[in-house]
C-alpha cells in the first residue's frame, strides 16, 4: 500500500482543525444551537474530510482508513468510556460531604492515587460525582473541577500501564510493566505543586465565601458518610481485568497468527495485500466491558442513579463529538507517523515537548507510539528493549511524561477530560470554554512543565 502519509498535503488537516474550532467556539457564541446540532457539525466535518479523500484515493482506501480508526480506535475508546460511565453512575456517596478545602483536597489526592491503578478514566468517573456533591453549595466551583482534570484525569495515571492508554501501548510493545514507576519523581513533584496551589486557591475562596455567608460551614445536621452500590466495584474490576488481559493475551496463538504476524479475527477489507482485521481479542474485551456495564445498570437501584443525577447526556455528547474527531484526525495521524522523523527530535527535552504538544490535541496513545518508534530508530546502544528498538531510558521517560502529563492541556487531550467537563456542566457548574480551559492550563501547567524540563529532561 502506498505511503499515504507522504501523499497527503498538510492542509488535509483542515477538517480536524475545523472540528476543534467548532467545539471551542459554538458552545461559547451559540450554546443552545450547539446543544441541538453538535451531531450535525460532527458529521459535516467528517464529510469535509471523507468526500475529498474518496475523490482522491478511491473507495477502497477511504473504507480502509475510516474503518481502521473506527473499529480499532473509536469503538474500544467509547466502549471503555461507556462502561465506566455506566458503572460509576451506580455508586453514590451519601451523607454530609461539605466542600471545605481539606475535604476537596483529600478527594483530589485519593483520585490521583487511584488513577494509576484503575485508570484515569475509572478514577475520574468514580470520584467526579462525589466531588460535585461536596461542592454543590460552594459559590466558586470551577477551579476544583479544573484541578480534578489536571490531577485525577491525567497526571495521576502516570505510574502503571493501566493508568493511561499511552503507557499501556508501551507495555504491549515491550516496556516492562513496572518501568513506568520511574515517573513517580516528576509526577510527585507536579502533584505536590498542584495540590499546594489548589489548597491555597480554595482556602482563599472559601474564606471569602464565609465572609459573604455563602459557604455552608457547620450548617444543619450532619449525616454519616456511607457508600451505596459497592457491588459495582466488581463490575469495575471486570472492566479493568478485560483491558489488562486483552494486552497480555493479544499475542497468544488463540488470538495471533505468528506465521502471518496478523491478529486473528474478522477480516473486514483487503487493500493491496493489507488486511483490516477486527481482532477477536478486541471483540471479546469490548463485549466484556459492555456486559459489565449492562449488569451494573440492571442491578443498580434506579433511585441511586436518580440521586446521582445520572443521565445519558454526557456519554452521548462524547460519542457524537469524538466520532468526528477520530475521523477528521486521520490525516494528522498518518502524516505524523510518516514524517515524524522530519521534526528533528533527538533530545529528551525535545521528545517531552513534541510528544506532549501533539498529545494535547491528537490521540495521546497514537502520539506516544509514534515517538516511541522514532526513539527506537535512533540506535541507542543500551536502554529499554522494545519491539520497536532499544530506547534510552531518559528519552522513554520524556515520551511517557509528555504524553501523560500534557493530555491535561485541553479538553480533548485525554479521554476523561471532556467527560468530566460534561458531567460538571450537567450538575450546574459553568465550565470554561475550550480556550478558557486552555487559559487555565497555560497559566498553571506550562510553568510546571518548564520546571520538569529543567529538572528531568
Amino acid at each position: 500500500m502506498a505511503d499515504l502519509g507522504h501523499q497527503l498535503p498538510v492542509w488535509s488537516v483542515i477538517p480536524f482543525v475545523g472540528m476543534l474550532l467548532s467545539i471551542a467556539l459554538f458552545p461559547l457564541f451559540c450554546p443552545h444551537w450547539w446543544e441541538h446540532n453538535m451531531g450535525k457539525v460532527s458529521l459535516f466535518w467528517a464529510l469535509v474530510f471523507v468526500l475529498p479523500f474518496f475523490y482522491a484515493f478511491g473507495s477502497g482506501m477511504t473504507a480502509y482508513e475510516v474503518l481502521h480508526i473506527l473499529i480499532l480506535d473509536y469503538i474500544p475508546f467509547i466502549a471503555l468510556l461507556a462502561a465506566l460511565f455506566t458503572i460509576s453512575g451506580g455508586i453514590i456517596v451519601r451523607g454530609t460531604l461539605r466542600g471545605t478545602p481539606l475535604v476537596n483536597g483529600t478527594m483530589l489526592m485519593i483520585g490521583t492515587v487511584l488513577a494509576s491503578w484503575v485508570g484515569t478514566t475509572g478514577a475520574s468517573m468514580l470520584l467526579i460525582r462525589p466531588l460535585l456533591r461536596a461542592i454543590q453549595h460552594r459559590k466558586w466551583k470551577v477551579h476544583t473541577v479544573v484541578f480534578f482534570i489536571f490531577m485525577v484525569s491525567n497526571i495521576g495515571g502516570a505510574l502503571t500501564p493501566v493508568g493511561d492508554p499511552p503507557l499501556f501501548l508501551g507495555f504491549l510493545h515491550g516496556v516492562p510493566f513496572f518501568w513506568t514507576m520511574r515517573l513517580i519523581v516528576p509526577m510527585g513533584l507536579n502533584i505536590l505543586i498542584l495540590i499546594s496551589l489548589y489548597l491555597i486557591i480554595d482556602y482563599v475562596l472559601y474564606q471569602r465565601e464565609i465572609k459573604q455567608q455563602t459557604a455552608p460551614v457547620n450548617a444543619g445536621e450532619t449525616a454519616p458518610i456511607r457508600v451505596e452500590g459497592l457491588k459495582n466495584l466488581i463490575f469495575l474490576a471486570g472492566v479493568i481485568a478485560a483491558v489488562v488481559f486483552s494486552g497480555l493475551l493479544n499475542k497468544h496463538p488463540l488470538f495471533f497468527n505468528i506465521l502471518t504476524e496478523e491478529a486473528r479475527g474478522i477480516t473486514l477489507i483487503n487493500l493491496e495485500g493489507h488486511n483490516l482485521v477486527w481482532p477477536w481479542i478486541n471483540i471479546l474485551r469490548d463485549s466484556i466491558m459492555l456486559l459489565m456495564a449492562w449488569l451494573a445498570f440492571k442491578t443498580t437501584s434506579p433511585s441511586v442513579r436518580q440521586d446521582n443525577h445520572f443521565t445519558w447526556g454526557p456519554i452521548r455528547e462524547v460519542a457524537v463529538l469524538f466520532a468526528g474527531i477520530f475521523i477528521t484526525m486521520i490525516p494528522a495521524l498518518v502524516i505524523l507517523q510518516a514524517r515524524g522523523g522530519e521534526l528533528g527530535v533527538t533530545t529528551p527535552a525535545q521528545f517531552f515537548w513534541a510528544a506532549g504538544s501533539l498529545s494535547s490535541f491528537l490521540d495521546n496513545a497514537t502520539t506516544y507510539l509514534t515517538f516511541l518508534s522514532l526513539a527506537g530508530g535512533l540506535g541507542a546502544a543500551s536502554g529499554v528493549t522494545t519491539d520497536l528498538g532499544t530506547v534510552a531510558p531518559s528519552i522513554l521517560l520524556a515520551i511517557s511524561c509528555g504524553s501523560v502529563f500534557m493530555g491535561a492541556n485541553t479538553y480533548i487531550g485525554n479521554a476523561p477530560n471532556f467527560m468530566v467537563r460534561s458531567i460538571a456542566q450537567e450538575n450546574g457548574v459553568k465550565m470554561p470554554s475550550f480556550f478558557g480551559y486552555m487559559g487555565w492550563s497555560i497559566g498553571i501547567l506550562i510553568p510546571i512543565f518548564i520546571l520538569d524540563t529543567l529538572l528531568f529532561f
